[in-house]
Order: structure tokens, then C-alpha cells, then sequence
């Protein structure tokens, strides 16, 4: 059998040998294939590079010249200006930057750069403030006309010598691609044959071809993940039956009544949705979203008293003690007068009370189960469980939901989020569920209005309208971040224990999910850097700025009777200043608490600032929220306007995604990150879109069965079938 052309080592290729193959693995780059598929990272097009003697002040252009000074000044009320001189030819052109002095460590003498934005005429000499920026690579500035694409390096090779090897794996073997995708679809999103984009990408004419080629060999990527999604979430609807809960007139009336609101229509909708697949016979596989305080636990407190009402049992599951302990006094409180059994379920629970709850579940005793992972333990059995709520999803895989299954019978699952998130990851971390979005908010909800607080004067003034609302009788929430110890990960490090919604190994050693000391799970003590932060800046605020007012103190490090006294004592007014780490950020309610002054607040993460905001805002008074931070890095600074400019959890979302990437928004970097070749979640999310309709439309239409799908289905299976479950055959 004749070996796949696409799979010659890279050292067979004319120009590179064994010396830049070892280079080239570096890169990843081993066969043909590598180096046909490599992306790059960006293109340089010098087809419209404009002399400065013909520029003009009317359009976008795009100038190229040698740097030859860099300069940078302070101005008045602290405010900075740098500036890059640029040689071109025999002119000059300026590039200026307001408030930006960072950019002046990007430029060294001699570098080669285009300037790219709107040119002014000042002084004489050209300018550009604020323009865009490319930078030469060595011996791009020679090739003019060209439009060049730039790859990734490493240290020993040059671009021009990768190029090389790129051309030379083009034009030998781009005619042994197979093409998986059939003309049909090709046509839909207007794409070319994959050996002419392959030729267009690394060998393009214009800019725009390049584009072209580049989208090609992206759209496969994204969309061999959507096919897969598209066949998971078939193979769910087809494959698994569940208990029919329909919700009556009386039922939902008799429901209803528990509340002491009404619903908004968002949650009325909410309601439909999810009644509606409860009611199916098939088992619901639902996301159900929404900002800070739109009302999503009682949302979840519905379809758990719709089971309740048809005879089976529910279970509501949290990722750490506090989150669940405040669902259950929620849930627990408004059932009060009920005759509904229920429970809550943690590892603090003593063996003697473990044995008789676990006894109760088994044999029905117990209707409504509130836990942590507690309630996935192998020792957990329902006697019939029709309804698995699950919060904070992405902390769970699949492997954790599956174990809700029950002999027989699968039962509904929804799944909640503390925060919105960002439209790419639902195409893709939660592809295969039902979306609900709950937009509006309650009536009543006041506005939190958000100020950054940096010079010591405004510190002071602030700590000033912190004292006179405590004296009119508010709350304050005082959020302090974590501070690690040397040698610990950073304030905005992904939490190691979050899962994708994919299967993922638990305990290598055992096969136990049993949570790490530290973990949301047991709230078991942390890094001691999370405590000591908020303990210094307590004794500080108590002998200081809040000296006359009754202080409460609550950390990771704190066992779990002090922090729910602490908790217990802040929501009953018996302090009214609660100093804390994030262990608030989620599950707390006091209607009272109007103000939160979040410390050092560029060490947090963007949806992280907005979830603390969310316990401040939720009674009738006006609520502020003040940022203490001292000039930090773009991002941080970036982080801190966004909250200051908009309380949209959605918008938020976005803006915190495109920041931080979805590595770290789901904390996907100690698992691996999304099974994604060349895409980019945030870069490519147009074609994310469109191979998401196309996908999905495909398989529910039945046309991806025919055999023309055939080799195309073959790589589906082939890269997602295992880590997606998918049946073989699709």
C-alpha cells in the first residue's frame, strides 16, 4: 500500500533538511500536511503602501518607513504623549499616541514599520495619531507590491527561508488534499475547492484571496466541530427517553403561588420552554441563562416542584457549600408551608445523618435534594429521578451529569450559569444543549452606579460617602482579591477543577471526583494568601477608615459554622460592613447591602467584577459600586471601563471573552483547550455563525446521511466521535 503523500516528512521538502525540519518541529510542522494546514498568524500587504509625498487627509492610507527617534512627555493633569518618528525615503512621518506610554517599549532605532489610519498635516510633516502598526519582518521591506503572509517563528529560523518550504509543500503536493466537503455546501457559503484555497492562503495574489483561502481552511475546522455537536445533540434527543411532567392549570397555578412575585416575561417564556420539553417524553438537555439577578434559581425552583408534582424525585446541584447552602435556605424558606420532602446534601454532613438521608433518597422518603457533588457520589441512589438542575455548569463535565442517570431512565437536565456567556462558547462549549435566555429583570431592581476610584483624594472622598450611607442605615460589602503566594498562579488564573462539557478524566488514581482542599466543593482553606488579604485590610478598616462601625469578616480559610456565622450575622444588620474574598460572589442576598468597594479591582477578571456587583442592587435603595485600583496594565484598565461603562452581564460576556479568550473563561488551559485546529473562537466568530447554521440544518434535515456526506462524516467520527460519545455511523 503507497504511503499518503501528505505524510512526507518535512525534511523531504527542497530547501529544508534535517537542521530546519528539527526547526520546524518546533512549530509542530512533521509531514507535508503540517505545513499545508499551517495558518498564519497575520498578512502583509504592501500592494497599497502609499508614498508620503502623495498622502492626503481624506482617506485611510498606509505609510512604511525605518524608525529614528522615539520620544515620550508628560503633560498637564497627568497626561502623556508618545510619539515614533518614522524615515521614508526622503520624508518624514510622525505616529502619536495619547495616554498610551506602553507603546513606546514596542519600537526600537531602525525597525522597519507601516503605519496604517487617516494622516493629518501638522507643523508641516505628516501625522497619524493612533494608527494602526505592522512590523517589518527582515527583508519583507524589499519585496514591494507583494502581498506576503507572515508566519509564527523560532529562534534559528527566518521567514523568508519558511516561505520557502511552504512554497515549495504548495506546489509539490496542495494536489493530494482530499476535499471532504461536498460542492453543495461549498456553494451555500461561497468557498472555493480546498487545493485552491490552500494555494490562496500561503500563495495569494491580493489581499482578498488571501482571505478567502484563509476562511476555506477555517470554515472546515469549525465546521467538522459543529457536525459533531449537531449529531450529539441528535443522538441525545433520539436515544434517551424520560418521564412525561406535564404541568396543569392547577400545577402551575399552585406553583405560582409560592412566589412572592410575579414572574417576568422572560421568565414566563423561560417557563413555556422548559415546560414544554418536561412534558415531551424525551429527556430535556436545556441551558438556561441570565444576568446577575434576572431570577434563574427561581426559574429552577419551577420545573423542580413540576417533578415534585408528577411523583418523582429532583435534585438541584451547586459547585461549592455556599452556593448550595443558599439555595437550600431559598428553596427551604419558600416551601416552608409545603409538603414537599426535601434535603440538603454536602460533604459536611456527619456519617450517622449521611446513612439516614442516603436511606431516604433510596426509597423516595425524600422528594427535592439541594447538594454539591455530594449528591454524585457512588453511594447516591434515587429511586426515581426525573430532574437534575445543575448550576455553574461548566464546572461539570458529562462524565459527572451522566451519573444522574437512573436504571432505565434518563432524567431532564438543566443546566444554569451565574453569568452570561459569550455567544461562541454556547455554539460550542454547551453546542449540544437547548438554549433559554432570560433578558429582562425584575421590577424594582435598582441601577448600581459605578465609579474607579484612583488618587488618594478620591479614595478619601469615597471612604467619606461610604461612611454617611452607613450612618443612613445601608450595608457595605468590602471585596478584597486574592493575593497568591510566590510561586502560585496569577489573581486571573483559570480555576484548575473547571471541566468542559465533554467527558473528562476525574481522579486519574482512583476515578473519584472528590474535590482538592481549596476547591469550590468543600471550602475547605486555600491558599493562605486568600485570608491574609482580607484580614489585613479588616484590622486596617477597623482601626481606621471604618473605626465606628460594626465590621464582619469572611474568608476561604474560615471553617464552615464562623463563615455562615459571619454570613447569618451580615444578613440579619448585626454588622453592617461584611470584609471578604469572592466567597460572596455568588448565592449571597441582602437586600440592604447598597455598597461595594472592591480592593485592588484589576486583579479580578471582567465577569467576575460583574457577578460581585450582582449582590448589591437587589432592594429598594440606590446602590453604588466603587473600584480601587491604581493604574494597572491595558487590560486591567480595559477590564475596569467596561464595568464602569455598562451593567449588560451580556455585553459584559463579550467583552471579557474577546480579552481574555476562552482558555481562560472556562478555564479549559489545564485540560486542554477546545478541540480546535486552526480556529479561534474569538477571532472567527462570523464563520462560527455560519458553520453553526449550515451544520445543524444539515442534520436535522437528514441530508447529512446521504452518501455524499460519507468521507466527511468519516472525520467527524474520526476527531469528535469518542470525545463527543458519538454512536459509530453517526
Amino acid at each position: 500500500m503507497s504511503q499518503d503523500p501528505l505524510q512526507t516528512p518535512v525534511h523531504m521538502l527542497r530547501g529544508c533538511g534535517e537542521s530546519r525540519a528539527e526547526l520546524l518541529a518546533a512549530l509542530g510542522l512533521h509531514t507535508v500536511e503540517d505545513v499545508l494546514f499551517l495558518l498564519p498568524r497575520d498578512v502583509l500587504d504592501l500592494s497599497h503602501v502609499t508614498p508620503v509625498s502623495e498622502l492626503n487627509d481624506e482617506s485611510i492610507q498606509t505609510v512604511h518607513g525605518t524608525v529614528v527617534d522615539v520620544d515620550g512627555r508628560n503633560l498637564s493633569r497627568g497626561r502623556t504623549l508618545s510619539s515614533v518618528l518614522l524615515e521614508s525615503g526622503e520624508d518624514f512621518v510622525r505616529g502619536t499616541w495619547f495616554n498610551q506610554a506602553w507603546v513606546l517599549k514596542r519600537f526600537q532605532h531602525g525597525m522597519q514599520v507601516l503605519f496604517s489610519g487617516k494622516p493629518k498635516r501638522r507643523s508641516g510633516r505628516w501625522e497619524f495619531s493612533h494608527p494602526q502598526i505592522q512590523w517589518l519582518e527582515a527583508g519583507d521591506s524589499e519585496i514591494t507590491g507583494a502581498v506576503l503572509p507572515r508566519y509564527r517563528l523560532t529562534e534559528g529560523l527566518r521567514m523568508h527561508e519558511l516561505r520557502k518550504i511552504i512554497r515549495e509543500a504548495v506546489e509539490r503536493y496542495a494536489h493530494h488534499v482530499v476535499d471532504r466537503v461536498p460542492p453543495q455546501v461549498l456553494e451555500t457559503a461561497g468557498l472555493p475547492v480546498l487545493e485552491e484555497a490552500i494555494r490562496q492562503l500561503h500563495l495569494p495574489a491580493t489581499a482578498e484571496e488571501y482571505e478567502t483561502g484563509r476562511k476555506r481552511i477555517i470554515f472546515d475546522d469549525l465546521f467538522e466541530f459543529q457536525l459533531g455537536l449537531a449529531l450529539r445533540r441528535r443522538e441525545w434527543k433520539r436515544g434517551r427517553s424520560a418521564v412525561r411532567l406535564p404541568v396543569t392549570a392547577k400545577i402551575d397555578s399552585r406553583i405560582r403561588l409560592l412566589f412572592p412575585f410575579k414572574f417576568t416575561e422572560g421568565q414566563n417564556q423561560a417557563v413555556r420552554e422548559i415546560s414544554e420539553d418536561l412534558a415531551s417524553g424525551r429527556a430535556m438537555h436545556r441551558l438556561l441563562q441570565a444576568d446577575v439577578g434576572a431570577g434563574k434559581t427561581a426559574i429552577a425552583m419551577y420545573a423542580m416542584l413540576t417533578a415534585v408534582a408528577a411523583g418523582v424525585q429532583t435534585v438541584l446541584m451547586a459547585p461549592t457549600e455556599v452556593l448550595a447552602s443558599q439555595h437550600w435556605s431559598t428553596i427551604d424558606e419558600a416551601l416552608a408551608r409545603s409538603r414537599v420532602t426535601r434535603c440538603l446534601l454536602t460533604g459536611q454532613l456527619t456519617p450517622a445523618r449521611r446513612k439516614r438521608v442516603l436511606e431516604d433518597i433510596a426509597s423516595g422518603e425524600i422528594q427535592l435534594v439541594v447538594g454539591t457533588q455530594a449528591v454524585i457520589q457512588e453511594d447516591v441512589r434515587f429511586k426515581q429521578l426525573g430532574l437534575a438542575v445543575i448550576d455553574e455548569q461548566h464546572r461539570f463535565g458529562v462524565a459527572q451529569r451522566a451519573r444522574f442517570s437512573s436504571t432505565g431512565i434518563t432524567p431532564h437536565v438543566l443546566v444554569m450559569t451565574a453569568t452570561p456567556i459569550p455567544r461562541s462558547l454556547t455554539l460550542t462549549q454547551f453546542g449540544d444543549l437547548d438554549l433559554t435566555v432570560i433578558r429582562d429583570l425584575p421590577p424594582g431592581r435598582q441601577p448600581v452606579s459605578t465609579s474607579r476610584i484612583r488618587s488618594q483624594k478620591a479614595r478619601d472622598k469615597a471612604w467619606d460617602f461610604v461612611r454617611r450611607q452607613l450612618r443612613a442605615g445601608r450595608q457595605a460589602y468590602i471585596v478584597c482579591p486574592r493575593i497568591e503566594e510566590a510561586g502560585t498562579a496569577g489573581a486571573n488564573s483559570p480555576d484548575p477543577r473547571e471541566l468542559l462539557p465533554f467527558n473528562q478524566p476525574t481522579d486519574q488514581a482512583s476515578g473519584s471526583s472528590r474535590p482538592a482542599p481549596g476547591s469550590p466543593e468543600t471550602d475547605e482553606p486555600a491558599s493562605p494568601g486568600d485570608a491574609g488579604s482580607a484580614e489585613r485590610v479588616f484590622a486596617e478598616l477597623s482601626a481606621g477608615e471604618l473605626k465606628d462601625f460594626r465590621l464582619g469578616l469572611v474568608h476561604g480559610q474560615l471553617d464552615r459554622d464562623r463563615k455562615a456565622r459571619a454570613m447569618d450575622a451580615f444578613r440579619n444588620g448585626e454588622t453592617q460592613v461584611l470584609v471578604s474574598t469572592t466567597v460572596i460572589e455568588v448565592g449571597v442576598d441582602v437586600p440592604n447591602a447598597t455598597l461595594m468597594v472592591i480592593m485592588q479591582a484589576d486583579h479580578f477578571g471582567l465577569a467576575q467584577l460583574h457577578q460581585l456587583r450582582g449582590r448589591i442592587g437587589r432592594g429598594r435603595h440606590r446602590s453604588y459600586c466603587l473600584l480601587f485600583s491604581d493604574e494597572g496594565t491595558p487590560e486591567g484598565e480595559q477590564r475596569l471601563a467596561a464595568l464602569e461603562s455598562t451593567t449588560d452581564g451580556f455585553r459584559i460576556a463579550e467583552v471579557d471573552f474577546e480579552l481574555r479568550g476562552p482558555g481562560d473563561v472556562l478555564g479549559t488551559r489545564q485540560h486542554g483547550e477546545l478541540p480546535l485546529r486552526v480556529a479561534s473562537l474569538v477571532r472567527d466568530r462570523e464563520i462560527l455563525e455560519e458553520t453553526r447554521q449550515i451544520a445543524f440544518d444539515l442534520v436535522r434535515s437528514g441530508k447529512f446521511d446521504a452518501s455524499g456526506f460519507g468521507p466527511l462524516r468519516e472525520q467527524v467520527l474520526l476527531r469528535f466521535g469518542e470525545l463527543m460519545e458519538l454512536p459509530h455511523g453517526g
